[in-house]
């Protein structure tokens, strides 16, 4: 199937081909998809990151060869590591998200295909070089706090839940899948709340059961998540506590370890 990566800072992704058509993800610059359907001006593509299928612009991707996709595999890109960088071509800057991938092929030169842009102010940090260490992981949170919530966010210009969890433990080499209902098959489970650590995520359910949210545990008691903005709240065996109003927001359904 065609090609294509991502060539605007962030490129929504949505249910139908339609502006108006809900956001269901997003595909942040550099990132491949394939094509799987193509109708007005809009592409329905699969994310070779997380399998994630979505609608978006055709003029916000541009074709590339397998080529590309081989250069991902053979020369790993970095991330960005600053929360939001700045990268400068012909066209001028482009502000960009901790955790876009760049293909660099010089200290400062990013290329993708025929585009390339210089790191104007940008840190760059490889997939899992950071030990996944409470100090390397509250540092992470700590670029995030305050994002606001945004469905189908996945950068630092808004963030869901599981675009949070999902883009954290990316930094450290671990690609989970895009929704909190899938990600929740990760990992092995921990008993007590008392036996977590640093970097556990903890999912929370509705009274059906299902899914629903997800949050990264800083320790026994103190949760990152995003729910009105991305933020650090108390957790307890029923659930999440709202700091701010101190009322209940989240039910507990399971603890699970993702990275030993």
């Amino acid at each position: 199937m065609p090609l294509v990566a991502c060539i605007t800072a962030v490129a929504p992704l949505r249910s139908e081909p339609s502006h108006s058509s809900e956001m269901v993800s997003q595909l942040l610059l550099g990132e491949l998809a394939t094509i799987i359907d193509e109708v007005k001006g809009f592409l329905k593509v699969q994310c070779q990151a997380d399998g994630y299928e979505g609608w978006c612009q055709a003029n916000q991707v541009m074709l590339v060869s397998p080529l590309v996709a081989n250069e991902y595999v053979q020369n790993p890109p970095k991330y960005c590591a600053d929360t939001v960088g700045v990268l400068k071509n012909k066209d001028g800057l482009t502000q960009i998200s901790i955790g876009t991938p760049l293909l660099l092929k010089k200290p400062k030169l990013a290329k993708l295909g025929k585009l390339q842009w210089q790191l104007k102010k940008v840190q760059t940090v490889a997939a899992g070089s950071e030990a996944f260490t409470q100090v390397n992981i509250e540092k992470v949170v700590g670029q995030l706090l305050n994002t606001p919530y945004l469905w189908g966010g996945r950068s630092a210009f808004g963030i869901d839940c599981s675009g949070l969890t999902q883009l954290v433990l990316k930094l450290f080499g671990y690609q989970l899948p895009r929704d909190a209902k899938q990600q929740v098959n990760h990992g092995e489970v921990i008993g007590f709340l008392q036996e977590v650590k640093c970097g556990d995520l903890a999912f929370f359910d509705d009274a059906e059961g299902n899914i629903i949210h997800v949050g990264l545990l800083l320790n026994h008691d103190t949760i990152v998540h995003a729910y009105d903005k991305v933020r650090i709240d108390r957790i307890d065996t029923e659930g999440i506590i709202n700091t701010s109003t101190k009322l209940r927001t989240h039910r507990l359904r399971v603890i699970k370890r993702i990275i030993p």
